[in-house]
């Protein structure tokens, strides 16, 4: 659609616009959704350093955690080696079954999200707290993750 006003000339460019935002949120969707299912892998009893590995291709190499409850900010090396350790510690124990994403809020660059984990425990299912995370990225790898709990 074309408009002219005082001289002006508005063109509607909505629809190819609306088009490129959506394959931006889709794109941004399709690196969390990854983000966790990989971590599920590793969340289980039986998950390698290869699990590891493939949830940091997702990050840019100067990636940084932000986690203010557990100590702040954490680099891109920090988070491999806590992954690693908790690993070696056996802290992945399988009792993490899904992720649950209640909410998602898409901008530029950045995804905020309401999620909760499902657990199992003494064989019964339940169903964590909510907790934000903020999803900065950078060309489609993630930059930066920001927990809000």
């Amino acid at each position: 659609m074309v408009l002219v006003l005082g001289g002006t000339l508005f063109v509607n460019t909505g629809n190819a616009q609306n088009k490129i935002s959506q394959a931006h949120k889709d794109s941004l969707d399709h690196t969390v959704k990854a983000y966790y299912d990989l971590n599920l892998i590793i969340f289980q009893e039986n998950s390698t350093i290869e699990d590891i590995d493939s949830v940091f291709t997702l990050f840019t190499d100067d990636f940084t955690y932000v986690h203010p409850n557990y100590g702040g900010v954490y680099t891109r090396e920090d988070l491999y080696n806590g992954y690693k350790r908790n690993l070696e510690d056996g802290g992945y124990d399988g009792q993490i079954i899904d992720v649950i994403i209640d909410q998602k809020i898409t901008g530029l660059n950045a995804m905020a999200i309401g999620r909760r984990y499902l657990k199992k425990e003494d064989e019964k299912n339940s169903v964590g707290e909510s907790q934000m995370t903020l999803f900065e990225f950078e060309q489609g790898k993630i930059r930066r993750i920001f927990e809000y709990w």
